[in-house]
């Protein structure tokens, strides 16, 4: 017999038992109003129909209600009702004992139906939990899944940066190295002192490029590692311009400079070396390009408060909108001149100098035929 089998019949059992044990225990007692005990039987009523149901709960009743007459309704024994009023009573019971067995019921449903919606809302929850397990592992995995395509996009990018930079590398050191070479050997079979001379001109030459190159490649190598060190103080801008001018008429005599003095007389708060190496760098740059007596222009302003912004100018092809942004990486030059000196760093050490100044550095539209770099530096505050 299984479980619940047994279970049905102990609660018809209890049903027909009950009323029996009861009316047992109450004959015992002789008391003058015996039909109190309705109320017993009443309660137990409401006990089988909380815990069994309505049909037991009925049953219970009609059970109680033939022992109440039997044992406690004159003439007693038998199921003949002598009083009218008894008559009405036990109808009452009856009636009272259907509708508790019947609220008893619907208690017991309502228990029923809660304890079926605790293990509803226990079972969601478990099963809320277990997808909530399984998308926080899923999620993991996708974290970690772009973690790996991050580091392998980084390691891929690096492999790609240090082969860029080996041919790079290999290619500016050859030209300057070969030519070396070249002429040293040629320096002695030269037959007048003019020829040794020029000879020695060309070697001393390409070791300054050699030079400009190693200095070039150390820089970028602090800026990336973030190792660079800045000395910040207060310095007028103008005077920064004059320097630079002066340092690039060296290389390009001929070459005009053109700034207004007042609106040059700013005060940043930078490095003068390094502001230095910034002005030479896109002065050198916009000399490279621009066509032969065309002045470059310096112009510093004040657009943006804490800020103080400085374009250099230059009349040569411009930089089309697509090479806007490659042209700050390494090694990355356009269509010059001609002229030598290049080596291919320029661009990128002003945006990593002018970063590392917390500006910023871009090029913008030309309003003439040219090109525009703008930088920014943030302003000293005033004294």
């Amino acid at each position: 017999m299984s479980a619940r089998t047994a279970e049905r019949w102990l609660t018809w059992v209890v049903a027909i038992g009950g009323p029996l044990i009861v009316t047992a225990v109450l004959v015992r007692f002789s008391h003058q109003t015996q039909r109190d005990y309705v109320f017993i039987y009443l309660g137990l009523v409401a006990v089988v129909g909380v815990i069994r149901g309505l049909w037991p709960a009925l049953l219970c009743a009609a059970i109680s209600f033939l022992c109440v007459d039997w044992f406690f309704v004159q003439p007693l024994y038998t199921f003949t009702i002598a009083d009218e009023q008894d008559i009405v009573n036990l109808l009452a019971f009856l009636a009272v004992a259907g509708v508790v067995g019947l609220l008893a019921s619907r208690r017991r449903q309502g228990l029923l139906q809660s304890e079926a919606l605790a293990r509803q809302l226990q079972e969601a929850n478990t099963e809320l939990i277990r997808l909530n397990k399984e998308q926080a592992e899923a999620a993991s995995s996708a974290l970690r899944l772009a973690r790996s395509e991050q580091q392998i996009k980084a390691l891929q990018e690096a492999d790609r940066l240090r082969r860029d930079l080996l041919a790079n590398v290999s290619h500016e050191l050859r030209t300057p190295l070969g030519t070396i070479l070249t002429e040293s050997t040629d320096l002695s079979n030269a037959e007048t002192p003019a020829e040794a001379r020029r000879t020695l001109q060309t070697i001393a030459a390409e070791g300054r490029r050699l030079k400009a190159l190693v200095d070039d490649m150390l820089d970028m190598a602090v800026i990336e590692s973030g190792a660079l060190e800045l000395d910040l103080v207060s310095l007028d801008v103008g005077d920064a311009i004059v320097a630079a001018a002066d340092r690039l008429h060296r290389a390009s005599p001929d070459r005009k400079i053109e700034w207004n003095a007042d609106d040059a007389h700013a005060a940043v708060f930078a490095d003068w070396d390094r502001l230095g190496q910034i002005l030479d760098n896109l002065l050198s740059n916009a000399d490279r390009f621009a066509p032969p007596e065309t002045p470059l222009v310096v112009r510093v302003s004040r657009e943006t408060p804490g800020l103080v912004t400085i374009r250099v100018i230059d009349r040569g092809p411009g930089v089309p909108n697509e090479l806007r942004e490659r042209i700050f990486e390494r090694f990355f030059r356009g269509e010059s001149d001609g002229k030598a000196g290049s080596t291919g760093l320029g661009l990128a050490i002003v945006k990593g100098l002018v970063e590392a100044h917390a500006g910023t550095v871009s090029v913008e539209d030309a309003i003439v035929p040219g090109a525009v770099f703008r930088f920014t530096l943030p302003e000293a505050p005033a004294a």
